[in-house]
């Protein structure tokens, strides 16, 4: 099972054990009416701050930077996430957006196109209800859920932020998700 499809079935599991209040004749917590959406959006949020400090903190001179040859650089793994969640992104709301961050090198640039994917993901996140969360999209040559596809662009991007947080450690700087402790 890939890590996509997991995660869809752990929300829904947790939806659902928290809509029964975690336990049988416990007492219910008061529920979001969209708790599919809420929570893959407070997700979204978690990773969009860190992928933000992140790509702001990386000194420019370590955009260049890549562990080994056969791997991108620090800033092609910005530019790699900026260009994912800007087509998802786009999907979800119906149109095809390409920012072509990935031919972009400086920080500047990169930071922009970042900020640029994240402001798609915000509407495509703001409009995301449970009702909608299941409507079939078109996602190239695939079909996909709406909330399939924004869970998907959740997993991607924290996983290149694991990858990414890597590359400042072994350049001694402390990534975000690390900061205070």
């Amino acid at each position: 099972m890939n890590r996509a499809t997991f995660l869809l079935i752990a929300i829904l599991a947790a939806t659902a054990l928290a809509q029964t209040g975690g336990q049988a004749g416990a007492p219910q917590a008061a529920s979001s009416p969209n708790p599919l959406s809420t929570e893959a959006r407070q997700m979204y949020t978690g990773v969009k701050n860190n992928l933000l400090k992140m790509a702001e903190k990386m000194p420019e001179e370590h955009y260049a930077f890549k562990a080994t040859a056969e791997i991108r650089t620090f800033g092609q793994l910005i530019g790699h996430v900026a260009d994912s969640q800007a087509r998802t992104c786009s999907a979800v709301m119906g149109e095809m957006k390409s920012l072509n961050a990935s031919s972009k090198t400086s920080k500047a640039d990169l930071v922009a196109a970042l900020k640029e994917s994240f402001s798609l993901c915000d509407q495509a996140f703001e409009a995301l209800t449970d009702a909608k969360a299941t409507e079939m999209i078109s996602m190239g040559q695939r079909q996909s859920t709406r909330l399939g596809a924004l869970v998907r662009t959740v997993s991607h991007s924290n996983e290149e932020y694991g990858y990414m947080a890597v590359y400042m450690r072994l350049k001694g700087v402390v990534p975000p998700s690390s900061e205070g402790r």
